[in-house]
């Protein structure tokens, strides 16, 4: 076994390359996959809950496929970031799910499957994910105190609750995906919150093997998704469409999983002492599935009240209210940007600096977020 990274040795340049390698290859390869969607049709055109107004070319999913294709594959020529293939398949596990899942989102993009073909896709590349060793195994019981047991999940558990994190994301994220630029920025932040967690657990377990795979996945989404904001912000070039942004959950859920679900919540041999240290993998996840699965959970009720279906589309999303409200489409997708950004960094400060600070930091974000997020409707009272 290789020795592992002092503190001081985490490899923040490696990491930082494999990101920028995975920008480039997204923002070069952008240009031919959009000629390339035009070419086969897979052209969104206007429709009445949409806020674009001329044809837009998608499958930009492709493209950001080959992005963290290209980053694993440098990641797999350079000596420290080879571990995370030779001591888990979780990498190998992302990048067969994520070609199923932007197969589907392909076939999608050009056709418009219906919601249960997508549902088998979607559920497919969750189960290879599983079959190759990437789910979740501990899990910390807060209510029997901080130094309480691990429950220890058998494959069918692991398996199934995986599969569900998976699922829920991928829709999740296809949900929010509704404004230019949106779902890409969602996913470079929340990204990015994940290897700064991965790159700390790194430096309190002494480079423990196991965390180079989450900070791998995470390091190659956040620089697809930063390679292809600049065609996708608005005003946007091409859409991501549903190959993208189910990328972009799949790839979440993964990095998330391989992060917490598999980490040890022993250091040097004993319990944690901090119980927001022991919660933090479960709150990073729930930080990274907040703002979309709010979405989510709200259009599902939403649609089930009215007696439709959870899937049939509308124009009451999170974004549609943004814009309802007086925002530009550039400023709610900023909002919205602001406030995934308070929630994943503010969780993933809790792992690393004093929570009495954090707290207060996390309240003031918090605050900050709905005062600007409420401006038009202050300025249409004060006029009133």
């Amino acid at each position: 076994m290789a020795p592992p990274y002092t503190p001081a040795g985490l490899p923040i340049r490696e990491f930082l390359l494999v990101v920028l390698t995975a920008a480039a290859l997204t923002l070069l390869s952008t240009g031919p996959v959009r000629r390339l969607a035009f070419k086969i049709g897979a052209v969104a055109y206007p429709r009445g809950r949409d806020v674009h107004t001329e044809p837009m070319p998608r499958l930009g999913g492709l493209a950001m496929y080959i992005g963290v294709c290209g980053g694993m594959l440098l990641a797999h020529q350079l000596p420290v970031l080879r571990r995370a293939f030779d001591f888990s398949l979780d990498p190998v596990a992302v990048l067969i799910g994520g070609g199923v899942i932007v197969m589907v989102g392909l076939l999608d993009d050009r056709f418009e499957l219906d919601s249960l073909t997508k549902l088998a896709g979607q559920t497919t590349a969750a189960g290879i994910l599983v079959l190759l060793g990437l789910q979740w195994v501990l899990l910390w019981m807060p209510w029997s105190g901080e130094n309480g047991p691990v429950l220890i999940l058998d494959q069918n558990q692991g398996g199934l609750l995986t599969v569900l994190i998976v699922v829920t994301m991928v829709n999740a994220m296809n949900f929010v995906d509704g404004l230019d630029g949106l779902a890409a920025g969602i996913g470079l932040i929340s990204a990015s919150a994940v290897l700064a967690f991965s790159l700390n657990l790194l430096k309190v377990t002494g480079g423990d093997v196991l965390n180079y795979a989450p900070a791998l996945i995470a390091a190659t989404l956040a620089g697809a998704c930063l390679g292809f904001l600049p065609h996708n912000f608005q005003p946007a070039k091409i859409f991501m469409g549903d190959s993208g942004s189910m990328l972009i959950g799949l790839m979440l859920a993964a990095s998330s999983t391989s992060a917490s679900g598999k980490t040890s919540l022993l250091i040097g041999g004993s319990p944690v002492a901090n119980t927001l240290a022991l919660l933090s993998p479960l709150l990073v996840v729930a930080a990274v599935l907040f703002v979309p699965l709010l979405d989510l959970l709200m259009a599902v009720v939403r649609r089930t009240r009215k007696g439709l279906s959870p899937f049939h589309a509308d124009k009451m999303h999170l974004h549609h209210r943004l814009l309802e409200i007086g925002h530009s489409q550039r400023r709610a997708v900023l909002l919205i940007y602001l406030w995934a950004a308070v929630l994943a960094f503010g969780t993933v400060a809790l792992t690393l600096f004093d929570a009495f600070v954090v707290v207060w930091g996390f309240g003031i974000g918090l605050l900050f977020a709905l005062l600007v997020s409420a401006i038009p409707r202050l300025r249409d009272v004060r006029r009133s």
